[in-house]
């Protein structure tokens, strides 16, 4: 072993990457395994000089061919400096003052956009989605600009370091996640977005290139040429430029369709959930008398979505395979794990179908309009004809059926609206199996909502919950939920006067009522009667305590605004 060159030297290698024991690695050296002869100096024909010492020649001799650096731009884009400060989650902030397709700077300063879509990177995700946050643009980004001149004097009006690339923004391309354990995933995006550092980007002015490009990058073959170029989880755009591309113009525009299909499958998919900003009504919400029928169409769907997406890239396995002569190392099979649109799922789809109903019950959405209805901006009560939003953003959780706007009372009301009142029961029963609750249904959907409807919404929301829950504590002598989009200064005073008082009233003569009744059973009912008595007082002292804290909060009448976003109100407020 010696720190030199030898010409024409064949070395010998074992590559132990399988085991995952050192006991396994031992076994697989000496058992003579996975041992490769290979030139070293074909190591240099390889970008970076990795030692790739298991490529073959017909790998090694794609290196020569053009890369992307040759055809497209790829690079990173702008570090805020500051994310806590300049991002968003898009649905936290005043949907009015989000613009998704501005075609340029220009465009974006006319229309006076403040959030502009952010490419971050985000899971493991093919095609398209992902599209998550937003960032803070104003008047041309001029406080992002304005504090990176105040973090780096030193850069002066060269900004560059840090806005890197601003001519690309607002260009349509290609994203992918730069630091990812798994494979890479590259996702389709259109004009209006600026680029980051985490979701670097491939753009080019010629569309038909990035369809190209875009079934290129989400193969097999790019998987194995960034896992010799990039052996470590992260894949910078300098690793995306040394990828080679060879143009097949005879068999481009069937590449073409197959990408802009699988394209336009995950967009479908993405935007069948209430967490993409293009999401326009509930997959549930059917043309049938009962939801279980409605899911099973769901199902279908998204079983034929799923089959095709994955035949489909096999398909563009088995092209690029020919193109690059690669039939003899590489196969076109991709297992399903690999496959990134969703199945149905009743767990997952029902309680989404839940969560679609409080939006519903806030005004949020409507059964009547399409898409994002309220986050922000003036209210329009007409929009709301056929299930219309709680009056007063006040919606109560109780143990049982003390409010008017009670929210299981208005869930069955808007499961009645949907799908008709003569499968009422059969559908609120579909709904409580599929939850995994065990009694009647309404007590199952109610336990929901007391347990577990909140920490659902948080996980979906990323911690950036957009419905609030005030919550008295483990007792549950109080919940409340309210949607922030609609919180006014005087929210919590009605909170307050409104629903605890009246639940505090509640509590005082259903335990003087019990009371009075243990004084006159036997004494196996007193046993039962004590029993309950006990917990309504235990919930009465915790609402009482409750009272005094919410108290002081509503004499502050506090003013919240929604550019702040949401980690920085509660924080604020804990």
């Amino acid at each position: 072993m010696r720190k030199s060159h030898i010409k024409d030297y064949n070395g010998t290698y074992c590559r132990l990457i399988e085991p995952t024991t050192q006991q396994g690695k031992e076994d697989m050296f000496i058992a003579g395994e996975n041992r490769y002869e290979f030139d070293q100096s074909n190591f240099s024909k390889i970008p970076g000089s990795p030692v790739a010492y298991w490529v073959s020649k017909n790998f090694t001799a794609l290196f020569a061919e053009k890369t992307i650096r040759n055809i497209a731009f790829a690079g990173i884009g702008m570090r805020t400096g500051d994310n806590d400060r300049f991002l968003r989650l898009w649905y936290e902030i005043e949907r009015n003052k989000m613009y998704c397709s501005c075609s340029n700077a220009e465009e974006a300063l006319r229309v006076h956009a403040k959030w502009i879509p952010y490419n971050k990177g985000g899971e493991f995700r093919r095609w398209y989605g992902n599209n998550e946050y937003v960032v803070n643009w104003e008047n041309d980004g001029k406080e992002i600009k304005d504090n990176t001149r105040r973090v780096y004097p030193q850069l002066g009006d060269n900004l560059g370091w840090k806005i890197s690339n601003e001519q690309y923004y607002f260009h349509e391309g290609i994203t992918w996640t730069v630091v990812s354990s798994k494979k890479t995933s590259f996702r389709r995006y259109y004009q209006g977005a600026i680029i980051s550092n985490s979701g670097q980007s491939v753009i080019s002015d010629n569309t038909g290139l990035l369809d190209y490009l875009t079934g290129l990058l989400n193969t097999n073959i790019v998987a194995d040429i960034l896992a010799i170029i990039s052996p470590t989880m992260g894949f910078e755009s300098g690793y995306i430029n040394k990828i080679p591309v060879i143009y097949d113009d005879s068999k481009s525009e069937s590449i073409r369709q197959l990408a802009t299909c699988n394209i336009d499958f995950s967009r479908v998919d993405w935007d069948s959930f209430e967490t993409s900003w293009d999401f326009q009504h509930h997959t549930l919400l059917r043309k049938v008398s009962t939801i279980s029928e409605a899911f099973g169409q769901w199902q279908n769907e998204c079983e034929s979505r799923f089959n095709q997406l994955k035949a489909n890239e096999e398909e563009l396995n088995r092209i690029f395979i020919d193109i690059y002569g690669l039939q003899d190392e590489l196969i076109p099979k991709i297992e399903d794990k690999d496959v990134t649109v969703r199945k149905a799922d009743l767990g997952r789809d029902i309680r989404s179908f839940i969560s679609y109903a409080v939006g519903c019950m806030f005004g949020r959405y409507s059964l009547n309009v399409e898409g994002l209805v309220y986050a922000g901006g003036e209210w329009d009560a007409s929009k709301y004809a056929s299930f219309p939003a709680d009056k007063d953003n006040i919606i109560p959780i109780c143990d049982d059926e003390y409010f008017e706007d009670d929210i299981v009372g208005l869930f069955v009301e808007f499961v009645k609206t949907v799908y008709g009142a003569e499968t009422l029961d059969e559908n609120l029963k579909f709904i409580a199996d599929a939850l995994g609750g065990k009694g009647q249904p309404k007590d199952v959907i109610r336990n929901y909502f007391l347990s577990d409807f909140y920490s659902d919404h948080c996980k979906i929301y990323q911690k950036r919950p957009i419905y609030w829950l005030f919550d008295s504590g483990k007792k549950k002598g109080f919940k409340a939920l309210i949607y922030m989009h609609r919180y006014q200064p005087d929210t919590i005073a009605r909170i307050r006067t409104d629903y605890v008082h009246e639940q505090q009233a509640r509590y005082r003569t259903a335990i003087a009522d019990l009371e009075q009744r243990i004084a006159n059973v036997s004494t196996g009912e007193r046993v039962k009667l004590n029993k309950k008595l006990t917990a309504l007082q235990a919930q009465d002292t915790e609402i009482r305590t409750y009272e005094e804290k919410i108290h002081h909060l509503a004499d502050q009448m506090i003013s919240i605004d929604l550019d702040d976003g949401v980690k920085k109100k509660f924080e604020t407020n804990k």
